[in-house]
């Protein structure tokens, strides 16, 4: 499935006393791939919640090998596990400048309608853009 790298550096302010990234910023940096990754496929998160579609995040995994410091200059790779259908899968891994394994994480994201507050499809543009 499809792939893509994202790159964040970690800032003083994710950190806690130990010098370590707080456990609550890696939703924030899975956020940053995940949108990133949506442009690089050529969608706009923006332009789809403005459709009328918005993407919930229903479960979020988190594995912890290592810990990323200020200052890290972390590569997150998002991976797109299936086809979407009312729930779009992701896979990530995220690794420092050195190339160590530092987190594996997944998501699992619902296709709502705005207005409604239902679940929907996959929109086609989306599955068009992924080549379904």
């Amino acid at each position: 499935m499809k792939s893509h790298s994202t790159y964040v550096k970690v800032r003083y302010s994710e950190t806690d006393q130990m010098a370590v990234v707080y456990h609550g910023n890696y939703a924030q940096y899975l956020e940053i791939a995940r949108i990133d990754w949506l442009s690089m496929i050529g969608i706009s998160y923006k332009r789809m919640e403005e459709e009328g579609v918005m993407l919930p995040v229903y479960e979020l995994k988190l594995r912890f090998k290592k810990s990323a410091k200020f200052d890290d200059d972390l590569k997150i790779i998002t991976t797109l596990v299936k086809k979407p259908g009312v729930r779009i899968e992701f896979q990530y891994e995220i690794f420092n400048q050195d190339g160590e394994l530092l987190t594996e994480a997944e998501t699992t994201l619902i296709f709502m309608d705005i207005e409604k507050n239902k679940p929907i499809k996959c929109p086609q543009y989306v599955l068009e853009k992924l080549g379904f």
